[in-house]
């Protein structure tokens, strides 16, 4: 694998065994490797600042400073690099604020260790990454506290809706084409037309959009 494949992983968790089996994960990964583990969000933004880190796996409940906070401040100075949020199904009404501070993803602590190295994948190719479980606490929290008129809705087409309201239950590209019966260049052809009619930067903010503003 070429040095400039290998995708520069920052764990963040402030229980060391979480940070020991995070480290574990990403160090049997051929395209992945572990630049950091440290176990606060002060020595997350820290170690942000001073070395060329890919993507975050960032805890949210760290001392003084949280990793919502944490990961505003990474976003703020690096903006290349990604945050994957990691939660407990307890903590939902963390991931709006997670989302407004510019995290990639969430992913609670009990995803099976391929679907952590693959959403790490994800985020670093620019795309956003939910564990099902947490894509419910977040459409559940918002559509409680951000309901609002449709706006952008009615020039949605039909098939954009349906794109969306798969979407919003977690589903890939892949597994919204199989759904659909269409080609995934269709399907990706469709995502990049929502977000460019909803005015946001990727497809996780196209469903928090939706559900802001009472789509479903």
């Amino acid at each position: 694998m070429a040095a400039d494949r290998v995708i520069r992983v920052l764990i963040a968790d402030d229980q060391e065994l979480m940070r020991r089996a995070l480290e574990a994960v990403i160090g049997v990964q051929d395209d992945q490797e572990v630049v950091g583990s440290v176990g606060s969000g002060e020595a997350a933004v820290r170690t942000a600042l001073e070395t060329d880190v890919d993507v975050v796996l960032m805890d949210i409940r760290m001392g003084q400073l949280d990793g919502i906070a944490a990961c505003a401040e990474i976003r703020r100075h690096r903006p290349r690099s990604r945050v994957l949020i990691l939660t407990t199904f307890d903590l939902d009404e963390y991931l709006f604020r997670s989302v407004a501070a510019g995290a990639s993803g969430f992913l609670t602590k009990d995803t099976p260790s391929v679907d952590v190295a693959a959403a790490v994948r994800e985020v670093h190719a620019g795309r956003s990454m939910v564990s099902p479980r947490a894509t419910r606490a977040l459409i559940d929290r918002i559509a409680r506290v951000a309901p609002g008129a449709v706006g952008v809705a009615a020039a949605l087409t039909d098939r954009e809706r349906d794109v969306l309201a798969l979407l919003a239950r977690g589903f890939s590209n892949a597994e919204i084409a199989r759904e659909l019966f269409v080609a995934e260049s269709t399907v990706k052809s469709h995502v990049g037309s929502l977000t460019r009619k909803v005015g946001v930067r990727d497809r996780l903010h196209v469903v928090v959009w939706a559900y802001q503003n009472g789509i479903f």
